[in-house]
């Protein structure tokens, strides 16, 4: 008997380990139908090229390229190719700070005058309290993206000149009551890097977490570009097509959205983040563990809409904002996570830290439809539910928003006064106009009609096209940029009072903030 019971005691461990392994092995590795499932989700929204990283149990699974870098050109892409990451940058700002948090440089309740002299907000009560935690939870009180057509298109302003224009911005809502995101926050935030350590945002960031981790295919500023190198390029539908356009220069709001990056070295930073800032292939830490606590617990509750009827089982039970990370719900799993939009690019990474999984999508068409998809289908995968088709989801999603969009824009269109004329002739128009925080605008008479420039954004010249009586449309001659109705407003001697503007398209992205802008003619 004993005998009998060691020989099967024997051959049964084997086995045990056998299927042991193999249980492990299903749950690490990725969707068997992944690269299937990416080229489907590239056909259906349209887009060039992907990059795809998946970490999981502190091992690189997946860091793979798709598709081509640029239209027209079959140069592939690859687990080095760089493109722009827009927003995920901005945890790469809380995390230098949180390495200088750690070394008791600064505190996260530090109050941002005393960290950056000559910061001055619109209220003086805001300028006093605001603390370095402020600007990163969006709850300042300004409107969603206010401010941003001072970078957005790329303009003439440093990070200094923006800075300090934040004190003509008035609030949309009082301070620390309501979530509206924002870009000039985050910049000025990185700017309190070098006030406290005299090395500029870029430097650190190249230094202390790119070098660190071996991030040798990222960079920091649009000056990093090199002719021939592995970078995809960015594209966008202009006019109903699909085309390159060019590359978005974002150094002057770089703390925010400046930092190109691959799949390989997003990768690298998933593990650094799961592993709650300590490096898994060698000894330290860039941040400490409460640090990576902190950034990840809830600072700004968020609005939990139900998303619609084909997203539905999106549907979370709580939303928050971090220091810079959005945290969510899925399944009964806490999601940390972030997407990322420039010109041409849109980019999504998400942590689950319970199952130790880290996801990262970057794309080079501005197609959110198209890395949510494969999102949701990599964590369906791990996390063990059944199939959804998400691409199919997203992708009618999408077509009902540019169907209400179009609806909306033809009953605008249906409704205008097209037989209306201008109150005063068009040269009337013409004329130097000053925004509070924007600058100097001009309004030109040339060929019988009227140009538009924005004095310190050189892409932005546009054609003024009447619409009906006082409002025309800012048709801009670089079509990547969203055309603007432009309204006067007269006084009663028929002079020019001011005048206002806003995006003609419903799905116009909330960087183009020209509803923030108030014009009044210089000469007043």
């Amino acid at each position: 008997m004993l005998k009998s019971r060691s020989l099967f005691s024997f051959s049964v461990v084997p086995i045990l380990l056998f299927l042991f392994c193999v249980s492990m092995l299903a749950q690490t590795a990725p969707p068997a139908d992944l690269d299937a499932y990416v080229a489907n989700s590239m056909k259906t929204f349209d887009v060039p090229g992907m990059s795809v990283a998946i970490v999981k149990d502190g091992h690189v699974i997946v860091s793979k390229g798709y598709g081509v870098r640029k239209l027209g050109d079959p140069t592939p892409v690859d687990e080095y190719t760089m493109f722009a990451i827009g927003s995920n940058t901005k945890a790469f700002t809380t995390a230098a700070l949180a390495e200088l948090v750690d070394a008791g440089k600064l505190s996260w309740n530090d109050r941002v005058y005393q960290r950056l002299p000559g910061f001055v907000m619109y209220d003086p009560y805001v300028s006093h309290e605001m603390t370095i935690r402020d600007l990163l939870t969006h709850r300042s009180g300004m409107g969603l993206g206010e401010g941003d057509l001072l970078f957005w298109p790329h303009s003439t302003y440093t990070r200094d000149d923006i800075v300090y224009k934040l004190r003509f911005m008035k609030p949309a809502s009082s301070f620390r009551s309501h979530y509206a995101y924002d870009n000039l926050l985050y910049m000025t935030a990185g700017q309190i890097i070098p006030a406290v350590t005299g090395i500029s945002w870029d430097d650190y960031i190249r230094q202390h977490i790119f070098a660190t981790l071996g991030m040798n295919h990222s960079t920091v500023t649009f000056a990093d570009y090199r002719p021939g190198g592995d970078y995809a390029y960015p594209h966008e539908r202009v006019d109903g097509m699909l085309q390159v356009i060019p590359f978005e220069n974002l150094d002057n709001v770089g703390p925010a959205g400046s930092i190109n990056s691959s799949a390989a070295d997003m990768a690298k930073w998933a593990l650094l983040q799961l592993n709650h800032g300590k490096f898994t292939d060698h000894e330290g830490r860039l941040f400490s563990e409460k640090q990576s606590k902190e950034m990840w617990s809830p600072q700004t509750i968020l609005p939990t809409n139900d998303p619609p009827p084909p997203l539905a089982g999106l549907k979370t039970n709580f939303a928050d904002y971090g220091l810079g990370w959005r945290l969510s719900d899925y399944h009964g799993r806490k999601l940390v996570g972030h997407t990322g939009a420039v010109g041409g690019f849109v980019s999504r990474v998400m942590l689950v830290p319970e199952e130790n999984l880290g996801i990262v999508v970057l794309t080079n068409a501005e197609e959110d439809g198209a890395f949510d998809a494969i999102l949701y289908h990599v964590l369906d995968h791990y996390f063990g539910l059944p199939a959804t088709d998400w691409i199919a989801a997203y992708k009618s999603v999408k077509d009902t928003e540019e169907r209400n969009a179009a609806e909306t824009m033809r009953m605008a269109v249906s409704a205008r006064a097209a037989d209306s004329k201008p109150s005063l002739p068009l040269e009337k128009y013409a004329g130097t106009y000053n925004d509070a925080w924007y600058g100097p605008i001009t309004i030109r008479y040339e060929n019988r009609g009227l140009v538009i420039t924005f004095d310190h954004t050189p892409t932005m010249i546009g054609d003024l096209q009447h619409w009906q009586y006082d409002t025309f449309k800012a048709h801009w001659r670089t079509r990547t940029i969203e055309d603007a109705f432009i309204t006067f407003s007269l006084k009663p001697d028929g002079s020019i009072e001011s005048a206002q503007m806003a995006a003609v398209s419903p799905l116009a992205d909330f960087s183009f903030d020209y509803q923030d802008l108030l014009l009044i003619p210089a000469n007043k």
